[in-house]
């Protein structure tokens, strides 16, 4: 249920950030009681503001973080409402229940609010004509909305901001009309940033832009091992750094999102801070982590997913399926720990006032943030104000509100404000890894090339073992990007096998998809050569028929949409043309975040080095509200996904992580990047997901051109282990 209500001359308009005067309009997108019995409670998520002078603002309740939201959720509401662009601010919202879901990532922020935001531009829309009518005294069907302006047959017209009083006293209409795709404006054209402005002259403020006055900077040193404590420390070297004020230890908080606990040097400044850190002297209880060796590990978990594990998925017969096979292929696969390292790294200003604490902080999840800070500091939710900045990346770390919590803990101490700054080694070395996976997979095959048996065991350390110590095997959800593939297979089975955590485990940028779709677009091409059949007619086989399946709620999971990214890729990129020797393309798709994603890459492999030269990406997203920032996050998607390919792996020795900056974890350079075409399907069906969908579908598409190139297959990531690259 939608529904827009008329919230101008009511007492909490300065609780949302906004200034009585014009039309301001809620909006509730809760599902509401089918039984008329039960009273509808109306708990507004968005608010919009016309001004007398005519500007719109929208109170944008997600974060930015480049990926365009501010601008794609204000161009929704502008459309509808037939507003000029020029006219239109964003007013960041701060953390607070009252404004719904803020979390920031599973690419659904556009999913979530695009309906909603459309109803409340038709119900400003309507308003606004209905005001003008009664202004002019003359039936509202002689009037129309245009370009910020009422305009009635006559010729004659009224101002937006004109009309926002009178409009601010009408009731809402209980039903609106939405535009008609054909008509829209903004929606699905290309738009410039709405913060482009402040990106450009410096006015846009990043959480390490944030300045208070007699704020102090602060440095901590933490345990190499996740979850050490400390032992001892010795501060008198730190002490002697000029302008380090102050040394204090911030104890290990046992919750998922506390603080790993260290040593806090507080400063006049961050380079003071810094160096009093780096002359710290302190000597750790590591604790039982203290032994972990991922290769050690890795070799662990691969043993685990060779044996009988956790049926989650099991359809037909697999085993005699695989008796009375024409072909078998067995395969394992490896991925290891992979880091965010976002080029902001995290960092949080707070300041704790007697039983109120405000905190400026660049986060994904800012409720969480406020839950956890009041939870702290055993204050109620109402006395915590979390102010979001610009994001300078977050990629799913930001979403984990350690840092801050660390930020408000050094502030309660000394009793004043701060700003806690990671360097780029703690946000390498203490963060909310993602998982390292080992995969074993097995089909059979018919005579005719036809898979007719599928299993597919996996083991890694669960997210979940974050938020409860001790799960020590991927649990059901974590299973559905390899449960839910789609392809028509007859005899299926996923198990799952044991592999407890040793540091902590938390989502990035496409989460599980990423070892799920390298594994099973690689084992897809795998068995297409045993079959003798090309990769694309071969995927095409095996996902069958069109078809719709329930795999996501009131979502269907259609076939036709998947296979026509795949041939729409391949088209793109001339699939089976004759390439210049050395190089050879790649394909795969994947379903994920509700978006369907196929990507064909260009690389060759010329005395043993591999270069990409071309990516080739389709996405249907369903309506593409702006096509510049789609192109953009299927671009950065692309890169993202090769510096993953190309270099993404953490390791452990004795506990403790071994990189430490860019030099030991490498991201793409700009010499590597390749040329990226990217084509969105032209659609108007509900928007699905955009900012991960693009990433898993990088790896396993060079993985399988690399083999067409050279006719050897690679299992594991990254490449620079194989040096490759």
């Amino acid at each position: 249920m939608i529904t827009v209500k008329n919230i101008s001359r009511r007492n909490f308009i300065k609780s949302i950030g906004l200034v009585s005067g014009g039309l301001i309009l809620s909006c509730n997108f809760n599902s509401g009681s089918e039984d008329e019995k039960e009273p509808f409670v109306f708990n507004p998520k968005l608010y919009v503001q016309l001004n007398p002078d005519g500007s719109l603002i929208l109170v944008a309740t997600r974060s930015e973080m480049g990926q365009g939201i501010r601008t794609a959720l204000t161009s929704v509401i502008a459309d509808e409402m037939e507003a000029d662009w020029s006219r239109v601010t964003v007013q960041q919202a701060t953390g607070d229940v009252k404004f719904g879901d803020q979390n920031t990532d599973g690419s659904r922020s556009i999913r979530y609010l695009y309906e909603s935001m459309r109803k409340v531009g038709a119900t400003f829309k309507a308003m606004l004509i209905t005001a003008a009518a009664k202004t002019w005294e003359v039936p509202e069907s002689e009037c129309t909305a245009d370009n910020h302006f009422v305009v009635h047959t006559s010729g004659k017209k009224i101002g937006y901001g004109d009309l926002a009083e009178m409009a601010a006293t009408l009731e809402v209409p209980k039903e609106v009309t939405l535009k008609s795709p054909e008509n829209f404006k903004y929606i699905g054209k290309t738009l410039p940033s709405i913060d482009v402005e402040n990106y450009a002259n410096g006015s846009a403020v990043f959480g390490l832009d944030k300045r208070i006055a007699d704020m102090k900077f602060v440095a901590i040193q933490r345990c190499p091992v996740t979850f050490g404590t400390v032992k001892s420390f010795d501060k008198s070297a730190a002490l002697k750094v000029n302008g380090v004020l102050d040394v204090i230890e911030i104890p290990r908080m046992e919750k998922p999102f506390g603080a790993l606990g260290g040593v806090a040097v507080i400063a006049t400044n961050t380079w003071a801070a810094f160096k009093g850190k780096e002359a710290l002297k302190v000597e750790w209880k590591f604790g039982e982590n203290k032994d972990y060796d991922s290769e050690k590990y890795m070799e662990q978990i691969m043993a685990n997913v060779h044996k009988k594990g956790t049926v989650q998925k099991s359809t037909g017969d697999v085993e005699s399926a695989f008796e009375k096979a024409h072909t078998i292929v067995e395969s394992s696969f490896e991925a290891p720990l992979l880091v965010h390292a976002p080029m902001e790294v995290p960092n949080a200003v707070a300041w704790v006032q007697g039983d109120s604490c405000e905190v400026w902080a660049p986060t994904q999840d800012p409720q969480t943030a406020r839950t956890e800070v009041a939870d702290y500091l055993g204050i109620a939710e109402d006395k915590v104000t979390i102010n979001i900045t610009f994001l300078g990346g977050g990629f799913g770390r930001k979403s984990k509100p350690d840092y801050i919590v660390e930020a408000v803990a050094v502030s309660k101490a000394i009793k004043a404000p701060v700003q806690v700054i990671w360097s780029r080694e703690d946000d390498i070395q203490h963060s909310y890894y993602h998982t390292v996976s080992a995969q074993y997979m097995k089909a059979s095959l018919d005579e005719n090339g036809k898979v007719t048996g599928w299993l597919h065991r996996f083991a890694f350390p669960s997210i979940e073992s974050t938020f409860e110590p001790g799960t020590d095997e991927p649990q059901g959800w974590e299973t559905h990007t390899a449960s839910n593939i789609p392809y028509d297979l007859p005899n299926m089975q996923v198990e799952t096998g044991k592999a407890p955590a040793h540091v902590r485990i938390g989502w990035l940028r496409s989460v599980i998809n990423i070892p799920h779709g390298f594994s099973v677009n690689v084992f897809a091409d795998e068995l297409a050569h045993a079959a003798g059949m090309d990769p694309l007619e071969f995927r095409l086989k095996m996902i069958g028929e069109d078809r719709l399946e329930d795999t996501d709620g009131d979502y269907k999971y259609d076939t036709a949409r998947l296979k026509y990214v795949l041939k729409k890729a391949a088209e793109n990129a001339e699939w089976g043309k004759t390439l210049p020797e050395g190089h050879a393309y790649g394909i795969a798709v994947q379903y994920s975040f509700l978006s369907y994603v196929a990507s064909v890459v260009e690389v060759s492999v010329i005395q043993g080095k591999v270069k990409v030269h071309n990516v080739f990406t389709v996405i249907d997203c369903g309506t593409a509200v702006n096509k510049d920032t789609i192109k953009s996050q299927l671009e950065g998607s692309a890169v993202f996904g090769m510096s993953l390919t190309y270099y993404g792996k953490i390791t452990a020795k004795d506990g403790a992580i071994e990189q430490s900056n860019f030099d030991s974890y490498q991201m793409l350079r700009m010499p590597e990047a390749p040329k990226i075409h990217v084509e969105i399907v032209e659609s108007n069906e509900r928007p699905t997901g955009v900012g991960e969908p693009g990433v898993p579908v990088i790896a396993p598409a060079i993985i399988n051109a690399i083999f067409k190139a050279t006719g050897k297959r690679y299992y594991s990531l990254p490449l620079s282990d194989h040096n490759l690259v």
